[in-house]
Order: structure tokens, then sequence, then C-alpha cells
């Protein structure tokens, strides 16, 4: 980013335009806290340091390096996500518990995107998963009333908080935006076949690379021919992720070839990603490991495996749990253009 195009924030100037926003900001930040406290949710603080930043193929941590007293150093990084350390807390015995995370994330930044935000994640033992896209609609409801605003506007879209929600399952999605039978390119446990997806993906005219993954193909039309159509007018809970899909997440229980995932939109952005939780550690494992093949084969890195979450997820009990861009949300909320404009300090 050039020096011109930098967000000067500190000039008074400057700050007296983005202080309406970053006040409603304060006040959404304390109307969540107070939901959370009526329905005993305990706060946390889990530490930024970890072991592992994630083991999603995607996902870019920042790393450092811890040097004990003996000024000997070990690799550490920045935690992409709360949630190894939140599901840790699971299996010592919390049930409901949430937290306002300080996270890092590598290669990310945009209108949309800060390598530094803040994530609201939440979680519930012995709930489903489905109760978790009712709390998100009261977290935007609640948002759009603290920032006086009543609907959601980004980029030149609309939404209405308080309208009910579209539930629409990926498959579904596909076939509507782009004419894909997603399920098809899939077999009977949900192992991908890439060759018709990417016959599907011609059929549909979309450009891709002659050593695309399935991985790949499915993140192509997702972001060009089925989020642009999200959200708009109202919120969509997008529902039943693949199950390669969904690293983190158990299958649905009337189809192998999806997962409990579903992914909430406004205005076309995503806010939240809720899971109904896998704690099969031999399956967690399994998935962390393809996950790191692919990493190394695409940026030819990986990221150590956190033994001690793999450990734990053999005590913690069913659970369903989410994360919500909080920066977003009051972003949409206020109809700011950019994420830096509801930062209080953002990046250079």
């Amino acid at each position: 980013m050039t020096r011109s195009a930098r967000l000067e924030w500190w000039k008074p100037a400057v700050h007296e335009g983005r202080r309406p926003a970053l006040l409603a900001r304060n006040r959404i930040l304390a109307g969540l806290r107070q939901w959370l406290a009526e329905h005993d949710f305990l706060e946390v603080d889990p530490a930024a340091l970890a072991l592992s930043p994630g083991n999603e193929a995607h996902l870019h941590g920042f790393a450092t390096t811890l040097i004990g007293n003996d000024g000997q150093g070990q690799p550490m990084y920045l935690h992409t996500s709360p949630e190894f350390a939140m599901k840790k807390l699971l299996a010592a015995g919390e049930t409901r518990i949430a937290s306002f995370a300080h996270v890092w994330r590598n290669r990310e930044r945009g209108p949309r995107h800060s390598p530094e935000f803040t994530m609201l994640e939440w979680y519930r033992v012995g709930e489903d998963y489905t109760v978790l896209m009712q709390d998100c609609m009261e977290f935007m409801q609640l948002a759009a009333t603290a920032a006086g605003s009543g609907l959601f506007c980004w980029d030149g879209a609309t939404c209405d908080p308080f309208a009910a929600p579209e539930r629409l399952s990926v498959a579904e999605a596909f076939s509507r935006y782009a004419g894909i039978d997603l399920l098809a390119t899939l077999d009977a446990e949900g192992e991908p076949d890439t060759a018709r997806l990417a016959a599907a993906v011609d059929a549909a005219g979309l450009r891709r690379a002659t050593d695309d993954t399935w991985s790949d193909l499915f993140s192509r039309v997702l972001s060009e021919r089925v989020e642009p159509h999200l959200g708009q007018g109202r919120a969509t809970i997008l529902d039943r992720y693949p199950a390669a899909e969904a690293a983190l997440a158990r299958r649905a229980p009337d189809d192998p070839r999806v997962s409990e995932r579903f992914e909430l939109y406004a205005c076309g952005v995503e806010l939240a990603n809720g899971f109904g939780e896998l704690t099969n550690p031999v399956e967690q494992r399994r998935r962390f490991e393809l996950e790191m093949a692919e990493k190394q084969r695409v940026y030819g890195e990986t990221y150590p495996l956190d033994e001690d979450f793999l450990e734990a997820l053999a005590l913690m009990p069913p659970a369903s749990g989410i994360a919500l861009g909080f920066d977003r949300l009051v972003m949409l909320a206020t109809h700011a253009p950019r994420i830096d404009d509801v930062i209080w300090t953002p990046l250079p």
C-alpha cells in the first residue's frame, strides 16, 4: 500500500469523520457482551500465541519465536482463531463460552479483510448447530439497533437483519446460481471427483487451470457464481457444506457427503462460520494431515499439529461452535465502505 493510499487515522480531521462508526462499534460490543451474559455464556480470554496457527490449507499464520530462559528458541504462531484453545476449555468442563479475540491472518488485505481483526467465537455444549443460526440473527438485529441504522449496507447491496433469513444448502445454491449438480461430483462417502466437477465448471463457462483440485474448483464457483447472490435483501444461511470443505465439522447424520457446517451472509459478505463440532481425534488428525499435505503442495510449507488439542478432543463433549467477524458486523451495520473504517487503530 502506498503512503498516499494509507488511512492516516491519527489526524484529527480524519478521526472526527471515523468517530461515529467507532462509537457505534463500542455500543455493539457492549450489547453483545450483555446478550452473552444474559444467556449464561462465560467470557474467556484465550492466549494469542499458539504452537499451531490452525491446520487448514489456505490459512496463513504469523510466525514468531518464543525464547526460553536458556536462550533457546521455539517456533510459535499468532492464532488465526481461538478455536483450539476454546475446545480445550470444553474438554476441561466448560459448557457455554464466548471470546472476543484478536486474531491474525496473513495474505489477507482488502476492503473486507484486515490482517489483524476481532473474532467473536462462541460454543454451546449439548446443543444442535442450528441454534447458532438464531444466535446470529439476534446479533445482527442487535448490531443494527445499536448503530441506529436498522439496515445493513455494503458496496451498493442492502440486507434487512430483521427479515426472516433464507436457509439454503450449498448444493441448492450451486444448482440455482451455477447450474451445477454438486452432489453428483461426490461419491457415497463424500469423496470428491475432480474430473466431474471440472466438466461441470467447463459447462458453466467458468475458467479453470489444468491442475485445479476439486477444492479449487469448488471455491471458484462459490466466489464467482454463488456468493454475489447471498444476503441480498435478507440474510442467507448457506448450510450443509460438502464434508470435503469442513475440516472441523462432523458429517450430517442423514447424508455423509455433507457436514453440519453453515456460513452466514449479508450483502454478499460472509459474516460467520458455524459447525456441529467434530470430536473424533482420529478423524480430525486424518483431516489435518490431508490439509497440511495440500498446503505443502500449494505453498511449500506446513504447520505443526497441536497434539494437546487432538488429545483434548477425546474428552470434549458434543457441541456446536461458531466464529463471527466482529469488525465486518460493525462495517455492515454502520454502512462503512472498508473494514479499516471501523477498527480503532487500523494497520498501515
